[in-house]
């Protein structure tokens, strides 16, 4: 690797004034990705601003929703993820689960246990890999990115392969959403990578909107599917998704599958997240 400043940071806000002073400098999360390509000589940061001693930026609460000013538990609950939340934690909160248990099951699913114990969901999220799980759950939930600086809807934060609406200077701090009436996800993961080929989320609010998120598969990134939301908002059924044709254009062909292959892979993904 090239030579580099290491920093702790205390706060976010620590961090924040560090990155503003170095050079080219990288806020260092998990380091499941940065460090593999600092070691490939692919990045060369002047500075590595280390998150991990920054507590505030740890842990997972749920607020209830309120209704006429009664506290009410059937869904609809608040989740806030600390942006240094690991995977490992958030599959294992005993009561997310009983909140938003695919959340829990998306986590549990990510890379594998070493990855789970280091890689962060603040991490994931600044990366924006177009493979990568949380990025479809987001956008699925219609989760709002949390930064040092100010609040970002998902739908303007995901701009694109590894590109988001972040600023040079910005440090994402959590991310927050509305726990779905109900909701599942379909991976279909890469036998060596465990990154997804293709993965859907699918997700009805309490209040009936429902959205579907496509990773894995697209040229440009994580993004919304708009057949089969409109199939599912009438008919919330696996077989509802048979009608609907998802086009080969826009996805990815590679070494592991050409773009036909992904279309069929995004029906099948749904219909197991359906289920």
């Amino acid at each position: 690797m090239y030579e580099t400043n290491f920093h702790k940071a205390s706060t976010a806000q620590d961090a924040a004034a560090l990155l503003a002073k170095s050079d080219d400098g990288k806020i260092l999360a998990g380091g499941q990705t940065l460090i593999p390509t600092m070691k490939q000589r692919l990045a060369a940061p002047s500075d590595l601003i280390d998150l991990s001693q920054v507590s505030a930026l740890r842990g997972i609460t749920i607020t209830k929703r309120k209704k006429m000013g009664i506290m009410k538990a059937e869904g609809g609950e608040t989740i806030t993820i600390g942006a240094m939340t690991t995977h490992s934690e958030v599959a294992g909160d005993a009561e997310l689960v009983k909140v938003c248990p695919v959340i829990c099951q998306l986590a549990g699913n990510i890379g594998d246990p070493a990855v789970r114990h280091r890689g962060t969901i603040g991490g994931s999220v600044a990366n924006n890999d177009p493979a990568a799980d949380y990025p479809a759950a987001l956008l699925a939930l219609g989760a709002t990115i949390h930064t040092n600086a100010r609040e970002i809807a998902a739908a303007d934060y995901f701009k694109g392969m590894f590109a988001t609406a972040l600023t040079d200077d910005e440090i994402i701090t959590a991310v927050s959403f509305q726990a779905p009436a109900v909701a599942g996800y379909g991976k279909f993961p890469n036998p060596a990578s465990r990154y997804a080929m293709a993965g859907v989320f699918v997700a009805k609010s309490v209040e009936g909107d429902v959205r579907v998120a496509v990773t894995g598969a697209g040229d440009n990134g994580v993004y919304r599917h708009a057949g089969l939301e409109a199939a599912l908002s009438a008919d919330w059924s696996a077989a509802s998704v048979e009608a609907v044709e998802v086009s080969a254009d826009g996805l990815m062909s590679d070494l592991h599958g050409n773009a036909a292959y992904r279309a069929n892979l995004i029906k099948v993904m749904t219909k197991r997240a359906l289920a």
